[in-house]
């Protein structure tokens, strides 16, 4: 595919490979915005990640869904590896972490550790893999479709040139009940060409951000279900040199996820979290419009209850009435809940999380 050597990739491989030699060399703070305050058992798990490995992330947000024991995980745009080998230690001996990236100077530095982070975790031998090739391109670069529980993303999928395509290759990737689980920056608006060819607001995730609108209509173009948007960030751009090329442009670091479920008419459902998922044995908070209480009634839409009947949550919740057939109501999520900005000026203000618990949705 002739864009796998475009200029962009060019440009990427130049910015992360050779001038950026450590985070603080970053000119703004949309790559290394600030995520929810990180659960002890992923800050134990980073702590025995290598020194090196760590110095050379350059990522945003916090990527790191639940219920992870046993997964096959894949890392699109990997970097050195520092959250492959955090889920290595998350998933367990049995699961798998795989990662790709174009830089191949990056992954020098997450190969040159596997032994020791499998020693470091007491395994017999690695449970992560790193793969050299493009995040529009897997099936190209050797990885199986239908063939991973999860696909994460850190502030990469704004690096790359052809979003569509880095969501398809995603989408087949996964197996059925996947989640593609992404930390990106994105902004209020299409933006100007002049940004798009910033080579710097590029490479500082700015330049490649979508509107995210848009990323809501190329998930159904693709196939996935309806975004559902888990947490928000404003990215403050200090730089006024870049600020004045971005003019009134603003942009948030936000994590959705997306998950290929069957479509098709959907109804509304009750649900109860039966608890026990590690990080969330009591509270789990499924994205910013659900936090599930153990043993708590919580109606959902019709989204929701797809997901949750045909992903791997599966087991996490008890549907009722048996056998899933609920009384239709509010078909899908409203649109508000899926605005990464308004959330984020929320979360400014009063912390925390907007959530709604049983019929709210459906006023």
């Amino acid at each position: 595919m002739a864009h796998h050597n475009s200029s962009v990739h060019e440009d990427v491989k130049d910015y992360y490979g050779k001038r950026l030699q450590k985070t603080s060399d970053l000119k703004t703070g949309a790559c290394v915005a600030p995520a929810q305050p990180l659960p002890a058992f992923i800050r134990e798990a980073l702590k025995k990640v290598h020194p090196e490995v760590s110095n050379k992330y350059y990522g945003c947000g916090l990527v790191v869904p639940e219920s992870l024991e046993g997964c096959r995980i894949l890392d699109l745009g990997c970097g050195s590896g520092r959250d492959c080998y955090m889920l290595s230690l998350l998933v367990g001996e049995k699961g798998h972490v795989t990662g790709i990236d174009m830089t191949e100077v990056q992954l020098e530095v997450a190969r040159k550790y596997m032994d020791y982070h499998a020693k470091e975790f007491g395994y017999k031998k690695p449970n992560v893999s790193f793969v050299h090739g493009y995040i529009e391109a897997l099936s190209a670069a050797g990885l199986e479709k239908n063939s991973f529980d999860i696909i994460i993303s850190n502030c990469v999928v704004n690096l790359s040139p052809d979003k569509k395509q880095v969501l398809a290759e995603a989408y087949n990737a996964l197996k059925d009940g996947g989640e593609l689980y992404f930390s990106d920056v994105y902004s209020s608006g299409r933006l100007t060409e002049e940004i798009k060819n910033h080579k710097v607001l590029w490479g500082e995730c700015l330049g490649g951000a979508l509107w995210w609108k848009d990323l809501l209509q190329l998930a159904e173009e693709v196939g996935f279900s309806q975004p559902r948007l888990v947490t928000a960030t404003v990215v403050a751009v200090d730089n006024k040199e870049l600020q004045d090329v971005l003019g009134d442009f603003k942009f948030v670091s936000a994590t959705y996820r997306l998950f290929k479920v069957p479509k098709g008419k959907t109804k509304t459902c009750q649900v109860i979290y039966n608890g026990g998922i590690t990080g969330a044995e009591d509270i789990f908070q499924f994205d910013c419009h659900y936090t599930f209480k153990t043993n708590e009634v919580v109606q959902v839409d019709g989204e929701a209850a797809c997901i949750l009947t045909h992903s791997r949550f599966a087991e996490d919740f008890t549907f009722q009435p048996p056998g899933g057939s609920c009384e239709p109501c509010c078909a899908k999520p409203k649109a508000d809940t899926m605005d990464p900005f308004d959330l984020a000026s929320r979360l400014g203000t009063r912390g925390g999380c907007c959530s709604t618990k049983s019929a709210d949705c459906c006023k």
